[in-house]
């Protein structure tokens, strides 16, 4: 069975960072990256640019916004993927009118069906205030439905704060 690894935490909290050192203990250099990035305005090009000069330039980076499940399908075999992340990919299927729990089940399909390690990235959203408007509170609930999808099919899950990482449940 592969090991699925889910790694939360907050915006600029550390996750991605950690996240990457572990899909690299995992991988060496067989990881894909499965980027849920979208380009559009300044500051996120500056934060794509800032994730890509981070990683391996070895590692394959495929498109994973509008079709998550079909991105982990096409991913090198035996490479660990390095799915970053479940956030930006809810937030476009959410600006897309598609209903994100509809797409959760090919996304949970292609994950149990890959046959090495997965390490998932998103942020914890549970921990802030009641967003203000009705898109803020769809987002939120549609995230953290995701993420407890993503926490059930994990071996190990880590919660990522100002740049460590507590174990929420180790590998058994």
């Amino acid at each position: 069975m592969s090991e699925r690894v889910l790694v939360l935490g907050g915006a600029s909290s550390g996750k991605s960072r950690f996240a990457l050192d572990r899909a690299r203990a995992l991988g060496g250099e067989r990881v894909t990256f499965i980027a849920t990035a979208r380009s559009g305005d300044p500051g996120m090009e500056e934060r794509i640019a800032a994730h890509r000069a981070e990683r391996p330039a070895a590692w394959p980076t495929l498109e994973g916004d509008a079709d998550l499940a079909g991105a982990i399908a096409a991913a090198r075999a035996g490479d660990v993927l390095l799915v970053d992340s479940l956030t930006l990919w809810v937030a476009a299927a959410l600006e897309g009118g598609a209903a994100v729990d509809d797409l959760w089940v090919p996304v949970r399909l292609a994950l149990l069906a890959w046959t090495s390690a997965v390490v998932l990235v998103s942020d914890e959203v549970g921990h802030g205030v009641v967003p203000a408007t009705a898109s803020g509170r769809r987002f939120r609930e549609a995230l953290g439905r995701v993420n407890q999808r993503a926490a059930e099919l994990a071996d190990e899950a880590w919660l990522v704060v100002a740049g460590l990482a507590v174990p929420l449940r180790a590998r058994s």
